[in-house]
């Protein structure tokens, strides 16, 4: 079964109650469509200020708030949602309070996208801050193999790294990043992960795996801005490798069900 059939299979199953955050960009009648078609898989709870969304009269639950960064993260952590979707609420503030209220020293996410022929993959790192060191990147991978697993889905990991294997020799920065490749790869097996380096060769990787390690958190980046900004890919959000689920998402990319649907799945706890 396709990926993104696995996932909305879970979504459906799981119907949980996601909130989803509204601020900075308002909401027009084309995202509040987008939002109100995920409603095969949750039940929506809209976040953000009375004068964003007074003007909606939706099916839908809203909960109004002078301060709803804060408030999504409150929803989240007092269980009052079973998940959450920054939407487009400002990264900075919101972030920075998921990370304080639930006391993270950094934030790990894991990208959905698919290519423009609507290949899905995860992709990690992609903030710029992320997967910087080898300890980092290691741990980075394994954290996101087991949220891989979440879903019954056997991650297939491919690791990248800054040129071909012939290259060695032409540049100390190249030679550094397909030593880095080679020596998380052999980590990860060491670990039971599936995986293989693929050097640059990221046209050959997601051929044959399901989630693509870039060599850093500015490449995975641009990978992901790259494929969803110019090259007419897609992106489902990325959620941040937490006990709760939350879903962080571009406010460049006003397309919010597919990141509902995958927060819903990520939700799943089989008794529903």
């Amino acid at each position: 079964m396709n990926l993104l059939d696995v996932i909305a299979n879970r979504a459906r199953a799981s119907r949980a109650r996601v909130g989803v955050g509204t601020g900075a960009v308002t909401i027009n009648e084309s995202m509040f469509a987008d939002i109100t078609s995920a409603s095969d898989f949750a039940d929506i709870v809209l976040i953000g200020k009375a004068q964003e969304l007074r003007t909606i009269n939706p099916d839908l639950e809203i909960i109004y708030s002078e301060d709803p960064e804060v408030e999504l993260v409150r929803q989240l952590a007092d269980g009052r949602i079973d998940a959450a979707v920054r939407g487009t609420l400002s990264a900075t503030k919101t972030l920075s309070h998921l990370r304080s209220v639930f006391k993270m020293s950094s934030l790990q996410r894991l990208a959905l996208l698919t290519t423009a022929d609507g290949t899905p993959f995860f992709l990690a790192p992609v903030g710029i801050d992320e997967g910087n060191s080898r300890d980092d990147k290691i741990e980075l991978i394994c954290k996101s193999v087991s949220y891989i697993t979440k879903f019954g889905i056997h991650a297939k990991v491919a690791v990248l790294s800054g040129g071909r294997f012939e290259d060695v020799g032409r540049s100390a920065q190249v030679d550094q990043s397909l030593a880095d490749g080679d020596f998380i790869t052999g980590k990860l097996r060491e670990l039971g992960i599936d995986a293989k380096h693929y050097g640059i060769l990221i046209e050959d990787a997601i051929k044959d795996a399901n989630f693509l390690v870039a060599p850093d958190g500015i490449t995975g980046n641009l990978i992901f801005r790259t494929l969803t900004f110019l090259g007419g890919g897609n992106g489902f959000g990325a959620p941040v490798l937490m006990k709760r689920v939350f879903v962080d998402t571009s406010r460049v990319k006003t397309n919010l069900s597919n990141a509902i649907m995958l927060a819903s799945a990520l939700a799943w706890t089989g008794d529903r």
